[in-house]
């Protein structure tokens, strides 16, 4: 680096030619005199313009002092935001646990209804819409938004005390429906025979014929025609082959002369149960089922029960 240095009395010119370590010797200068001038007035200003008072040792433990209160503020307003994140989290999953019940016991209900597919769809979020309209200003706050979640916890509890009580009533309902006597005895077949007097296929003179007769294929299954409680699964008298059901209110249903019996003593059907193979056990021309209706401990017509509406 070269320096030229112009007198001004004179006119005379003189050069200076620098070497590396001192171009760089200067360079630090001139970028280190304003960086050492300003620190050098920041302690100046901190020891109250008092050059004496530089870095005296009550200003340090003032600083000192001051920081760590901060820093303690800090600490303790941290703890506290995290605690109530705890807390928030804690009911978000109480919330979420509840919703998770809702939904299932929405599915239970919807598919007790016999709801249409998609009608209800607890799977997915409910829809809505609409234009927005901003409110300039609002948000949510804290406290605002721990009074939402309680409003929001009194609201699932209401619905689900709803949900509940519908719940009971749909089972019952259903309860009730299925120990409803009605329908046939079989899934395929004809009636052959009907309830009341008939000429006994056997002496061929008047007899009373206790309840109707389905035939069908050796084998075909039987089913029961409303929810009940075996009574008897075994042979009988005349009967051949029998199986009883008991279904409540004084109600009661015979399917005879099975070829094999499914049931047992004690067992607990549903309605459509398959309770036994159609056969010509006991006092039978062919394979068939004969099938009774008692109420009150005496038989009726079953005609009346076979051609009812299904609930």
């Amino acid at each position: 680096m070269k320096i030229i240095v112009v007198s001004k009395r004179h006119g005379n010119t003189r050069s200076f030619t620098l070497g590396g370590w001192t171009r760089v010797f200067l360079s630090a200068c001139v970028v280190g005199l304003p960086v050492g001038l300003s620190a050098a007035m920041a302690i100046y200003l901190a020891g109250g313009g008092d050059s004496s008072g530089l870095l005296k040792p009550e200003v340090t433990h003032a600083w000192e002092k001051a920081l760590s209160a901060q820093e303690e503020q800090v600490g303790n307003a941290r703890r506290e935001a995290e605690q109530k994140l705890a807390a928030l989290t804690l009911r978000v999953a109480e919330l979420q646990a509840r919703l998770v019940r809702l939904d299932a016991l929405g599915e239970r209900l919807t598919t007790m209804a016999k709801l249409d597919n998609g009608e209800f769809d607890f799977g997915t979020l409910p829809a809505l819409g609409g234009p927005e309209f901003r409110i300039d200003g609002e948000s949510v706050k804290s406290p605002e938004l721990a009074q939402m979640l309680e409003q929001l916890t009194e609201q699932i509890e209401d619905r689900q005390q709803q949900l509940d009580t519908l719940e009971a009533l749909l089972a019952n309902r259903k309860l009730q429906n299925d120990v409803f006597i009605a329908g046939r005895p079989i899934k395929k077949g004809w009636m052959s025979s009907r309830y009341g007097r008939r000429n006994d296929p056997f002496t061929g003179k008047i007899a009373w014929h206790s309840g109707v007769d389905f035939a069908g294929k050796d084998g075909a299954e039987i089913v029961a025609v409303a929810a009940g409680v075996v009574t008897w699964s075994d042979e009988r008298y005349g009967y051949g082959n029998l199986v009883e059901v008991n279904h409540g209110n004084g109600f009661s249903t015979r399917y005879a002369h099975c070829k094999e019996n499914l049931v047992k003593v004690g067992d607990v059907v549903k309605k459509g149960q398959i309770v036994a193979l159609m056969g010509s056990s006991g006092r039978s021309t062919g394979p068939h089922v004969h099938f009774e209706v008692y109420k009150h401990g005496r038989p009726v017509d079953p005609s009346t029960y076979i051609h009812r509406a299904a609930r």
